[in-house]
């Protein structure tokens, strides 16, 4: 069904970031709506640590009582895919007279579905998607014994017999970091050669008694639906519980792009450039959690969407305030 519905925010992707917006636009009685693809970047995982008083809450649980919440307050919330965004052009697309001043209909939103909506301002949520290293098992175990963040799994896996998959020479500081969890560590340098090792490097694993371990990963090595070890293309099988990797993000950057907003390159993709708020250089438009960067933990992706409401609300109310006086 296609439709030119207007509302004051589109918020799109309904994870914490988008969720936690929302809700404090919806408690500001601002009409919002949510898109929501429902691809999580944590869905693999059987819980999230370190949010106080969620500690070791389900994802899909987490999520769930935030559909919840914001609902009460009107926040309307689809399932769909956002596939094209522009901001009109003149600034007066509602033809109520009021040009740019008041933000009405500055973006055309255009649902998968068909549906085409118009909002003042845009929040882009959508996260980023982790590509794994192409290592037989990898994939399979990912979330479960295959893990990315010690922050996030390390309690739950601590004192284990765990290895570190090398994906570039920055795993070196993911394994140094992983000692604080367990002292039976070696880092598996697959596809990383031992000469892009520092010496400062080597120093610092040695005294942290991890062992590398040179040549590439072939498989892991599975019984009864858990690692047991890391097999190396010689044939070689280190046995190891807990495989930590460095997957390597791909930011869902692709709406910004469209809409023009200046990007940064980092070791990690590239992201928007954005205020302390969360305001991108296009007007209008922002990003929050890990669409405005690499490292956003559930705890302050949720803590970028509060910030990017409660702004947007300051916003949207000059903006009526201005055009009321004819400023």
């Amino acid at each position: 069904m296609t439709e030119n519905t207007r509302y004051e925010v589109v918020v799109v992707g309904g994870g914490a970031a988008g969720l936690s917006a929302a809700l404090v636009l919806g408690r500001a009685r601002r009409r919002t709506l949510v898109v929501d693809a429902g691809e999580p970047r944590n869905a693999p995982s059987a819980h999230m640590q370190g949010y106080l008083s969620r500690d070791g809450m389900p994802p899909a649980e987490f999520l769930a009582v935030g559909r919840e919440e914001i609902a009460r307050y009107g926040v309307e919330l689809v399932r769909d895919r956002v596939v094209d965004a522009t901001r009109d052009a003149g600034g007066d697309a509602d033809g109520d007279g009021n040009g740019d001043r008041d933000g009405n209909g500055d973006f055309t939103v255009v649902l998968a579905g068909g549906r085409i909506v118009r909002a003042r301002q845009l929040v882009v949520a959508t996260g980023l998607k982790d590509e794994l290293p192409p290592v037989p098992g990898l994939a399979e175990r990912f979330g479960r014994d295959v893990l990315h963040c010690p922050y996030c799994h390390g309690w739950e896996s601590r004192d284990l017999p765990t290895g570190v998959l090398a994906t570039s020479a920055l795993s070196v500081h993911q394994a140094l970091t992983v000692t604080q969890w367990s002292k039976d560590v070696r880092l598996f340098l697959h596809e990383v050669s031992e000469s892009e090792l520092t010496y400062q490097d080597l120093r610092r694993l040695a005294a942290a008694g991890v062992a590398v371990v040179p040549g590439e990963v072939a498989e892991l090595v599975l019984t009864d639906d858990r690692l047991t070890g890391v097999r190396l293309a010689d044939g070689t099988v280190h046995a190891r519980e807990v495989l930590y990797t460095a997957p390597r993000a791909v930011p869902r950057n692709d709406l910004l792009v469209r809409l023009g907003a200046e990007l940064r390159e980092t070791p990690f993709g590239s992201y928007p450039v954005i205020d302390e708020r969360g305001l991108t250089s296009v007007p209008g438009l922002w990003a929050a959690g890990n669409a405005s960067g690499f490292a956003e933990q559930v705890v302050n992706a949720a803590g970028r969407g509060y910030r990017a409401g409660a702004a947007i609300n300051g916003e949207l109310l000059m903006a009526d305030l201005d055009a009321a006086v004819g400023v």
